[in-house]
């Protein structure tokens, strides 16, 4: 017995050395890095690049971190492996990105024909580009922003690798999983056979949800001004719904709508009016999806030029002939229902939201939501899901690491696959992108898988160092006679449940914008702008680095 308590005692002592040997291996190359960085001052703008003998190119000093011992560290890792191996992940690979070996494919996806700058003082904002003509106010505001130098950039020329599909590819798309070998066009039979993917027609024939996926490539999800795009979003609003389904997962409830022509999108029903604010002590875990939110998104994300949120429009809605009386999931049928107040009524199955003191009512019938349209299906084009690095903790009482870690940016920097290309310039476009929105929630992120890590992260689900392009264009929507609230005003004014945002969402849109600048010149005020900015334009004659095109 004496024996059997002295194992139990030895036992217990090895587990707790165990322990206290991992912690220490996981603690010693942050404790090494702080002592030999104490000297070097501390600040606010922790994801800058360290001056250095290349502080201009992030990629090469981020290459450097490879050699360096200790980085990135095993829990580094694993915050930000990809979803591989979860049930829910687009991914069928389970590694992280790899470093090309041959050349840096990032080089052709960073450049962009721009008009060469001149003078300007670094803190200034940028000037008009209009050799002195102001932009017309109010219905015009729109069209002097797709005029400016800064939205008339290039893209490198397209190959096949740089597009999702080849379209002289004898592929077929979609007719198998439609269960039907010709699309069908509400009984127009001409129309129908043009539209037939077992012919030989060209890709106009084909309908629009197939020519904005046709259209994605490397750099974005569709060009700019695309005409297909104004299309589609007019097939959002007045396609007739064939088919309705619950998507499967989330807190909330969704549906899945196929149209006549077998383009689908996503509804997400309206929840809350457009005045309803989130109270104070709500967690940002805890509030309802807004469907005018994500309608908003889709129109920033173009007037800020990323063109990397889906098409996303209002639509009013039946529910009995749209949804009821169409659907074919049993699940859904069953829980509609008419009110007290004799409107029509449906709550799902979801995750938390779905019952019947969270009802979807309409009146008495209709009810407004936003249908964003579907990306290509998954057995076509594979997509890879990310952990977002600076995500939320999801936790009432517990910060996430990056609230808590100094050095949690540098490690960041030297860990794939944002130690390469321009994945860490995208996630800060995403970020300025989140937080005009008052988006909190960002916890994923999706790629095409086949274009690696030289492409751009698709912004879905929309309810730290920048890009030059970006800084300049934040600077040129921050000026009066471009201002963000207004252009933002303009494009929607066209949307089906226009006004999508209310006056103080709008005038939201401008401080917010306000507070990203303030941040960005602290940090090159502190930095250096070579350090905090990357620039991602043609090389320009000397002078300051952010200067726009045709400045005065």
């Amino acid at each position: 017995m004496i024996l059997f308590r002295k194992f139990r005692v030895l036992i217990l002592m090895v587990f707790l050395i165990a322990c206290t040997m991992h912690i220490m291996i996981d603690l010693l190359p942050k404790l090494e890095k702080r002592a030999a960085g104490s000297n070097s001052g501390g600040g606010d703008c922790t994801c800058a690049n360290s001056p250095s003998e290349e502080p201009r190119n992030w990629a090469k000093q981020r290459a450097r971190s490879a050699a360096d011992p200790g980085w990135p560290n095993k829990h580094t890792l694993r915050i930000l492996q990809d979803f591989s191996n979860e049930p829910n992940s687009n991914l069928t690979s389970q590694s992280l990105e790899k470093v090309p070996v041959n050349g840096d494919k990032a080089e052709p996806f960073k450049r962009v024909k721009a008009v060469a700058p001149g003078p300007e003082s670094q803190r200034n904002l940028i000037k008009d580009a209009s050799g002195g003509k102001q932009p017309a106010q109010g219905a015009g505001r729109l069209s002097a922003l797709y005029e400016h130098p800064l939205y008339k950039t290039e893209l490198p020329p397209l190959t096949d690798d740089d597009t999702l599909f080849n379209v002289n590819a004898d592929i077929r798309f979609y007719p198998k999983t439609a269960g039907n070998q010709e699309w069908h066009n509400d009984g127009n039979e001409e129309e129908e056979e043009a539209y037939s993917p077992t012919r030989e027609v060209a890709a106009e024939s084909y309908p629009n949800w197939l020519r904005f996926h046709l259209g994605v490539s490397r750099y974005e999800l569709y060009s700019r001004h695309s005409p297909v795009v104004e299309a589609l979003l007019k097939n959002l609003q007045t396609q007739r719904i064939t088919s309705v389904a619950m998507k499967s997962g989330g807190t909330q409830l969704k549906l899945i709508m196929t149209f006549q022509n077998y383009g689908q999108a996503l509804f997400k029903p309206m929840k809350q009016t457009r005045e309803q604010e989130t109270p104070p002590d709500f967690f940002y875990f805890s509030d309802f999806e807004r469907h005018n939110a994500e309608i908003a998104a889709f129109h920033l994300d173009r007037i800020l030029d990323f063109r990397r949120v889906p098409p996303v429009a209002g639509r009013l809605v039946n529910m009995t002939r749209e949804i009821r009386d169409v659907t074919r999931d049993k699940k859904l049928w069953r829980t509609f229902f008419i009110s007290p107040a004799n409107n029509v009524c449906f709550y799902g199955e979801c995750s938390y939201y779905c019952s019947t003191e969270h009802a979807l009512c309409g009146k008495p019938d209709q009810i407004e939501g936003s249908l964003a349209a579907f990306l290509p299906d998954l057995s076509l084009a594979k997509r890879k899901t990310w952990r977002n690095p600076w995500r939320r903790s999801y936790h009432k009482r517990k910060k996430a690491e990056w609230e808590v870690d100094p050095d949690y940016c540098d490690e960041v920097k030297q860990t794939p696959p944002y130690d390469h290309g321009t994945r860490l310039l995208d996630i800060m476009d995403m970020t300025i992108f989140d937080f005009l929105m008052g988006n909190m929630d960002r916890h994923h992120y999706e790629t095409f898988e086949k274009f690696g890590n030289e492409t751009f992260i698709i912004h879905l689900d929309n309810g730290r160092g920048v890009r030059r392009s970006t800084y300049l264009r934040l600077q040129l929507l921050a000026k009066e006679e471009y201002r963000l609230s207004s252009l933002m005003e303009e494009s929607l004014v066209r949307d089906r449940l226009a006004p999508v945002l209310i006056g103080p969402h709008l005038q939201a849109l401008d401080r917010r914008l306000r507070l990203v600048l303030d941040v960005l010149a602290e940090c090159v005020d502190k930095e250096g702008l070579a350090t905090v900015v990357e620039d991602d334009l043609e090389p320009r004659p000397a002078g300051p680095f952010h200067q726009v095109p045709g400045a005065r």
